[in-house]
């Protein structure tokens, strides 16, 4: 009996690319059975029409907008797939993704979450090559075959297994940093992080949310949503997963230099926002929830199967926001 991948499409107004995602989807050439699952989050455009015309997807309709992990979770729920592909509506896949991440999957014992080379959709180069990370949980685009922290959530393979182990996406994450909580505590969890670099998917970077990967273009872009659901989640993530004797270092240090970098960034672009829509907002929120996520970064921590220098392996001891200014500049906020 063939074993099933379920391909797990969270979709938000995505008319412009969705098409093209499904079409994909439906194109792979695999020995898996497939089944795909379309969580539509309230959309507003003619994003239903498309999906009626592939009869075979299970549509999934919100009478509200629940965000990306909510829509996930939902899917995940439903899906009878041994595997989950994660899958961005603005990304498409090579013809024989889905078969070589199955492939690299066998490999690893069916105990790893990949990812697939990331292209730019309109230029078709090479975006990345999974992440690395510096120990305050900046992303670092990788672009050779090396140690990965984590991958694109825009096109993730996760084994059901490793997903109800770790719990799926928190809902209250809402957007963003999903990728990087599911994969770092997957790697605590005793599973690998890995690449299958033989196939590769192609991103409408940031067409989703606004903003996204920066490597390769000439400046810094993003809202000021995505930035303050990036600096909250991104605190959320390191309480929840660092082992203790990193946090109670790590964690101080982060909150003092995010306040001093919100500070500055609104003294240079003269934009108080900056500092009291993301960082002033990231901080509290983080604070309020304190509460609630103490019991879950105990579950977690209880389960940990992976000592502080594995854990670690991979990190690079920098600020690599200091990078990204010298290189590009200031961001554009907007």
């Amino acid at each position: 009996m063939a074993e099933t991948c379920s391909i797990c499409i969270a979709n938000y107004n995505g008319e412009k690319t969705l098409h093209d995602c499904l079409s994909s989807v439906e194109r792979q050439d695999t020995c898996l059975d497939m089944e795909i699952i379309v969580h539509d989050d309230a959309s507003t455009d003619r994003s239903l029409e498309i999906v009626r015309g592939f009869p075979g997807v299970k549509l999934i309709r919100s009478n509200k907008n629940v965000g990306f992990c909510r829509s996930n979770n939902r899917m995940a729920k439903i899906a009878n797939g041994d595997f989950f592909l994660f899958l961005n509506n603005d990304a498409w896949l090579a013809k024989d993704s889905i078969q070589l991440l199955y492939d690299r999957s066998r490999q690893n014992g069916h105990k790893a979450i990949l990812g697939l080379p990331q292209y730019d959709a309109s230029t078709k180069q090479l975006l990345d090559l999974g992440y690395r990370l510096d120990f305050f949980l900046n992303p670092i685009w990788n672009k050779k075959k090396d140690k990965i922290c984590y991958v694109s959530g825009a096109c993730m393979w996760v084994p059901r297994a490793a997903w109800e182990h770790v719990g799926g996406f928190p809902d209250f994450f809402g957007s963003v940093g999903e990728d990087l909580y599911l994969c770092l505590t997957a790697r605590l969890l005793g599973y690998k992080v890995g690449m299958e670099y033989a196939s590769k998917f192609f991103h409408h970077v940031g067409q989703s949310l606004g903003g996204g990967n920066i490597g390769h273009t000439k400046g810094l872009s993003t809202t000021y949503r995505r930035r303050f659901l990036s600096e909250r989640n991104r605190l959320f993530v390191m309480y929840l997963t660092y082992p203790l004797p990193a946090l109670a270092v790590i964690l101080p240090c982060h909150l003092m230099i995010i306040l001093a970098e919100g500070t500055l960034l609104s003294l240079l672009r003269s934009d108080p926002r900056c500092l009291k829509q993301i960082y002033l907002k990231a901080v509290g929120q983080f604070f309020k929830s304190l509460p609630s996520l103490k019991g879950k970064r105990r579950d977690i921590q209880q389960k940990r199967r992976t000592g502080i220098k594995t854990f670690f392996n991979g990190f690079i001891p920098s600020y690599y926001k200091i990078v990204l200014l010298f290189r590009y500049g200031l961001p554009r906020l907007k």
